[in-house]
């Protein structure tokens, strides 16, 4: 998978491997029903089979092969939702103590950003809010709150293998942590009315010390005073 799209989250190889799982599963069964299935149509065409046979299903002899491939479809069955709920645990369950907080608002047709300012605390005075732009820091811990101003949205980032549904009246939290720095896309993956296609964004992924720099030149301008109430307050 990762020779397809970048594995740029902490999770991504766990969601790309239940999609191995399922993709190889898949494809074997498909193969071999498409075996049986042509060499059943050249093994008793009519050339070879002029007079056709009438089989009733009712004998053991009749019906082992179908509980034979029923039972094996079935374990195939269990062992990809072992996987997945494995992974949905991972993902969405067992949320990791965050080192940093953002909040993301889609709105038709943009994503706003709000990222914690130099005291790394939310809703205070310091706080950077961007459109259509996330700032990152590469192998830190974030929890996202997610917001909808008006429709559904869905907030996905292909290369963290996310995607999260945004919800009027809701604020769902979520979390990931980059692994690999760059500049990726975002998309909006819920059909959210006629910009749904424009709704594009970007996450910059940075090293601690791009991100710092950063942060200090878009950091609002807050008196020292007030930072520190702010902080207090937050925590």
């Amino acid at each position: 998978m990762e020779s397809i799209i970048t594995q740029a989250s902490s999770y991504a190889a766990s969601i790309d491997r239940v999609i191995m799982i399922i993709f190889v599963t898949v494809t074997i069964w498909f193969l071999l029903g498409q075996y049986v299935f042509f060499k059943f149509i050249f093994k008793y065409s009519r050339k070879n089979n002029p007079r056709a046979g009438y089989v009733t299903g009712e004998t053991h002899e009749d019906t082992k092969w179908v509980h034979r491939a029923h039972y094996s479809v079935l374990v195939c069955d269990v062992l990809i939702i072992v996987f997945s709920m494995m992974t949905w645990y991972q993902v969405k369950q067992d949320l990791p103590k965050p080192e940093s907080t953002i909040r993301i608002l889609g709105q038709q047709w943009a994503w706003k950003f709000t990222h914690p300012g130099p005291d790394n605390q939310l809703d205070t005075a310091d706080d950077i809010v961007t459109i259509d732009e996330l700032h990152v820091k590469l192998g830190t811990t974030y929890h996202f709150k997610l917001e909808a101003k008006d429709v559904l949205h869905s907030f996905s980032v292909p290369v963290f293998r996310l995607k999260q549904d945004a919800i009027p009246g809701r604020v769902i939290t979520g979390w990931f942590k980059p692994t690999k720095t760059g500049e990726y896309d975002i998309q909006c993956a819920e059909m959210c009315g006629i910009g749904h296609g424009i709704m594009g964004a970007r996450i910059f992924i940075d090293t601690a010390e791009q991100h710092a720099e950063w942060i200090q030149k878009n950091a609002p301008s807050v008196s020292s005073t007030t930072a520190q109430v702010n902080s207090q307050l937050a925590k």
